[in-house]
């Protein structure tokens, strides 16, 4: 699972910062940083998508 830190955590053979995203834990243990609220889950990659905007309405003179 990958999780976002929401604060900074080092151990003997890593070091984290807040808001670094990491797969560095198991499921269970990332899910218990989340429960304890020292991260959250890593969103997805944002997708941008082209969206054509409405035409402009033409009135006419009177």
């Amino acid at each position: 699972m990958k999780i976002k830190m929401l604060v900074s955590m080092a151990g003997a053979d890593f070091a984290l910062d807040a808001g670094q995203e990491t797969e560095r834990f198991g499921d269970a243990e990332a899910l218990r940083l989340v429960n304890a609220g020292y991260a959250v889950p890593a969103a997805g990659p944002v997708i941008e998508r082209a969206v054509k905007s409405p035409a402009r309405e033409k009135r006419k003179a009177n």
